[in-house]
């Protein structure tokens, strides 16, 4: 048996490309942030994770310019022998003041920041518990976890009862670290963070939550998940990525110094990793300038979710209900799912389509996330060309 002969049979994407509906790795020539220019003609994005829109904005891009003009493109090591700048140093301080945190260690990317975190501190005969709806980063550190013979446990997405089914199994004494989303990238749900906490202290569980989607989105001025709930002091650890609201590409861990500083001699995702690159932190550093001066590009970003949100659930489809940057209609099945995506693309929209088995059968849907810099528009057209499309297929 050939190792390649999987590659060989794999035959879905040429059968989506020879029927004209192949939505993915299309390439964009230009970025205007709402607008962007794929295959020679203007769209309107609502699928980027951009939500302040500040990928182009001038500080922004001017940081990462002079990072480059005084640090090169690169650090040529890991962070922990010569990749370490002092871009770096001031990029964890300042976040983990603006999380209200003791320290925060940074990673050369979002998806390998719980590698770095979940199998350096969950070892052998310790549990790590997860909602079933976690990002894949968060499974594949579980996977490491349980590979390194610690043990795996999954409840119900946002179940707070099976959790508590789940956790009541493992003695109080044993070690655990309980993990979730903040807000789940596919739905764009909150996690009932409350209840998850009271029941973390009760068993004697250390709590991870991934602020991927949260930080720039909820909570006070955009800190994210613990801060909507004013958790801040009762979450151990919070992660998070730079390639969202930071407009920019690299991850994070913010908790107690101990705890950090242990991940720092610890974790191999960080230990034998080049460092993010300079112009990667600058970038991050002058987002993080902006959100913290300009806190109403969060409310701009949620009035402009909200009016799509509602709009679209008003107009008969069947949408995801939230309060956060990421809008999810639900179309049902594969073929439908590539039909709405092309009808909306030849109009000029351009969502994401999560088929299966990247979400269950019969939750197949377009993944819509909006940005403070959409203007009413924009949003009008998304909402006109979705009205018609799901029209013209029989959604609505």
């Amino acid at each position: 048996m050939d190792l390649f002969k999987k590659c060989y049979e794999f035959t879905r994407a040429d059968e989506i490309k020879a029927a004209g509906v192949y939505p993915y790795f299309r390439p964009i020539e230009d970025n205007d942030g709402p607008v962007v220019t794929i295959e020679g003609k203007k769209v309107v994005m609502a699928g980027s994770n951009n939500y302040l829109g500040l990928t182009r904005h001038p500080h922004v891009k001017e940081a990462a310019i002079k990072a480059i003009e005084r640090f090169g493109t690169g650090c040529s090591g890991s962070r922990y022998l010569t990749g370490t700048i002092e871009l770096h140093i001031e990029l964890e301080a300042r976040l983990a003041k603006f999380l209200g945190k003791e320290a925060v260690l940074l990673f050369s990317t979002g998806y390998q920041t719980a590698q770095g975190i979940i199998p350096t501190l969950v070892n052998r005969g310790e549990y790590v518990i997860s909602d079933k709806d976690n990002h894949a980063c968060i499974v594949a550190g579980n996977l490491m976890a349980r590979g390194a013979t610690a043990e795996l446990l999954r409840y119900k997405h946002n179940d707070m009862e099976d959790l508590l089914r789940v956790i009541s199994k493992i003695p109080v004494e044993t070690p655990k670290l309980i993990v979730s989303d903040g807000v789940f990238s596919t739905g764009g749900e909150i996690v009932n963070l409350p209840e998850l906490n009271k029941i973390a202290k009760q068993f004697n569980a250390r709590l991870l939550i991934d602020d991927a989607h949260s930080v720039g989105v909820i909570g006070k001025g955009g800190r994210g998940t613990a801060s909507e709930f004013d958790l801040v002091d009762e979450v151990d650890m919070t992660m998070g990525t730079f390639s969202k609201t930071f407009a920019s590409l690299g991850g994070f861990v913010a908790g107690e110094a101990k705890v950090i500083d242990y991940l720092k001699h610890h974790a191999a995702a960080l230990i034998f990793s080049a460092s993010p690159t300079p112009a990667s932190v600058a970038s991050a550093l002058a987002a993080l300038d902006v959100l913290e001066k300009e806190p109403e590009r969060v409310d701009k970003l949620i009035r402009n979710t909200s009016k799509v949100r509602k709009a679209l659930t008003e107009a008969g489809f069947n949408v995801i209900q939230g309060r956060t940057a990421i809008v999810p209609v639900i179309v049902g099945n594969d073929e439908l799912a590539f039909k709405m995506w092309k009808g909306l693309y030849d109009l000029g929209v351009f969502v994401n389509v999560f088929i299966s088995p990247g979400v269950p059968q019969g939750r197949q849907m377009m993944r819509t996330s909006y940005m403070s810099t959409h203007e009413d528009e924009h949003l009008d057209q998304i909402i006109d060309t979705f009205k018609k499309v799901g029209s013209q297929i029989g959604l609505i």
